[in-house]
């Protein structure tokens, strides 16, 4: 890999990798989206993952294989690596070079993405507002991505069974000057751009574990994951040692809820002072309708049914390209009831008059789900630790009332590219060897517009946490967006996570959901098959639960199977088994993962542990 590596940086394009040649270095299989091996609900995947150090396999694992697990990894040196490739770590891999040119400091950038192919794991609605587009790229709409559809139109309804109230919307939603995009054909776009100014772009790589220093214990870079390992935990043919990359800087932006990002949390204590987190669970499908149902430019937004008071959320559909629509829900994760099930919620959400209408006659042709970050302003973590930063959605940008955070999340990007280029100069001029702290990244933050946008709106999301529930929280917020402005004395916070909120399921009454049409609804493995996900069966299951019959004893009783009903993916099972205590036996379906993080967020006895798994893996998305 290190030779590789070299090699391509000394070819005729010094400074810019392409996806092709990154990909022939690890083969990744590309699935035929009519033939992609969902896992059937009925098989397990139920095995012990083996650790390399662990006594009990000892007997498999024999001294030759110890030494190839536990060879040294090749190393190379960049001045920043970000990991993730979604809009704010372009963002910052595209500053970086701008900044290159403008100043004649030359940065080695190195982007690393679990995708195998760039944009194949974003997921969004999404109306983009263009302001940090303009700041990064001010002639973009010379050379724009595709499709990109101008709002031409909006409404926002209030949702019974049979009806669609007109409902005013709060000044942040309106779109003018918005565009309705395909998320992932926007990150595409936006990694041909980083590539043409020299940034190394490597698709199809996870990062498994951040690098220390050994004398600071600032962060010192990341390393790869290894390929080719069985689920056993012992080496394949096809194993390749991960590689490290040390790094001046580390920039994470790894989206919502990374696996990184919450070791560093977790490590430099980034949350102290805060508020935990919270999130939603967006659903989306995108549809070909009929000519006569669409409406190019439209935005429709809708709140209540068939989410009841007690669930924060909302449907939207955005029509947008040639006839296509994408359709979606989002379901607050701070709800109770064990019971409910999102996805389920937005297949039934599909069939009110509203919807129904646009999409009846029409062609589902993808499906995805991803978990977005709801806590607002004062759920933003400390931004900055020794040797590294978190941007985009690892660190929480989303303006929730707008239902917006792409260009909050490409400005914090931005603004963490300028202090890491500030700082990498400041450091080689003195000849430093301390780490690197992005100080500077803080304050830019807090007085940044991104700042004033999100503390405008910090009490919106938290509104919803009361007594009357929706109908409480539509009240505040409408006040508060229309009149307050956010210019109060008062902050609401966030006191719980969305697993501490989880009640027992003997206080509710169990929901009886509708079967799917198979026309405008679907079931779930459909779904799934949708997304192009794809994970080898040989390998360690990424989804880490130390014990899987301590989680059965601790989460089923109380929560009847919870786990099965908040995964949009089909992951989780409760088998019956007579030999069990409990009666049934706990699997997970790893095959089926399109890796939104809800399980690790909202599983009451949080013991599912989120892990990436082989560089590649997971959904293939398309335009989403």
């Amino acid at each position: 890999m290190r030779l590789l590596v070299r090699a391509l940086r000394a070819s005729q394009r010094p400074l810019a990798l392409s996806s092709a040649t990154l990909r022939a270095s690890r083969p990744i299989p590309s699935p035929n989206p009519t033939s992609i091996p969902v896992r059937s609900l009925s098989r397990s995947f139920h095995s012990t993952t083996r650790l390399r150090n662990d006594s009990s396999s000892s007997s498999a694992l024999t001294d030759e294989m110890l030494e190839i697990l536990n060879e040294p990894r090749d190393v190379d040196e960049a001045d920043v690596v970000i990991v993730g490739g979604g809009p704010a770590g372009l963002a910052a891999a595209i500053r970086l070079k701008q900044l290159e040119l403008e100043r004649g400091n030359e940065v080695r950038v190195v982007l690393l993405e679990k995708a195998p192919d760039m944009g194949a794991h974003t997921l969004s609605g999404a109306v983009v507002e263009p302001r940090a587009l303009d700041e990064l790229i001010p002639d973009w709409r010379d050379d724009p991505p595709s499709p990109l559809t101008p709002v031409t139109s909006e409404k926002m309804r209030f949702l019974t069974p049979t009806h669609a109230i007109p409902i005013p919307e709060p000044p942040q939603m309106h779109n003018k000057g918005n565009y309705i995009v395909s998320l992932s054909e926007v990150v595409k776009w936006l990694a041909a751009k980083a590539e043409e100014l020299g940034v190394e772009v490597y698709p199809g790589f996870s990062v498994s574990e951040l690098v220390y220093d050994d004398e600071s214990g600032a962060v010192r870079g990341i390393a790869t994951n290894d390929m080719g390992i069985s689920k056993s935990g012992l080496p394949k043919d096809s194993f390749q040692r991960g590689m490290e990359f040390h790094a001046k800087v580390t920039l994470l932006a790894e989206g919502c809820h990374g696996s990184l990002t919450k070791k560093a949390i977790k490590k430099f204590d980034l949350r102290r002072d805060k508020d935990p987190q919270t999130y939603g669970l967006g659903i989306k499908e995108v549809w070909e309708v009929p000519e006569e149902n669409f409406k190019e430019g439209e935005v429709v937004h809708t709140m209540g049914w068939p989410l009841n008071k007690d669930l924060y959320g909302g449907g939207f559909m955005y029509h947008f390209g040639e006839r296509l629509v994408s359709v979606g829900l989002v379901v607050g994760l701070d709800y109770a009831n064990p019971w409910v099930s999102p996805f389920r919620e937005f297949q039934k959400m599909k069939h009110h008059p509203l919807y129904e209408s646009v999409l009846k006659g029409g062609k589902c042709i993808s499906y995805g789900a991803r978990a977005l970050n709801e806590g607002g302003y004062q759920s933003i973590p400390k931004l900055s630790f020794p040797g590294g930063a978190l941007i985009g959605c690892s660190a929480g940008f989303v303006n929730v009332p707008k239902i917006k955070g792409t260009h909050t999340a490409m400005k914090s990007g931005m603004m963490a590219a300028e202090s890491a280029f500030d700082a990498i100069v400041d450091s080689t001029e003195s000849s430093s060897t301390s780490p690197i702290v992005l100080e500077t990244y803080e304050k830019t933050f807090e007085k940044s517009w991104v700042r004033d946008e999100l503390y405008e709106v910090r009490n919106i999301r938290p509104s919803f946490d009361n007594k009357l529930g929706m109908y409480g929280g539509i009240l505040y917020s409408g006040l508060d967006t229309m009149l307050l402005k956010g210019r109060v004395p008062w902050t609401f916070h966030h006191r719980h996570t969305d697993a501490e909120m989880t009640k027992p399921a003997d206080q509710f009454e169990k929901i009886e959901y509708p079967k799917p049409d198979g026309v405008v609804s679907f079931d779930l493995l459909t779904s799934v098959a949708r997304t192009g996900t794809m994970h080898d069966e040989d390998e360690p299951v990424h989804l880490k639960v130390a014990d899987w019959d301590a989680h059965t004893a601790a989460s089923f009783p109380k929560y009847q199977g919870v786990e099965n009903r908040f995964c949009p993916a089909g992951v989780y099972e409760y088998v019956p088994d007579e030999t069990k205590p409990e009666g049934v036996r706990f699997q997970i379906n790893s095959q089926n993962c399109i890796h939104c993080k809800t399980c690790d967020i909202k599983v009451p006895t949080q013991d599912i542990d989120w892990e990436c798994p082989e560089g590649g893996d997971g959904p293939k998305y398309m335009l989403t």
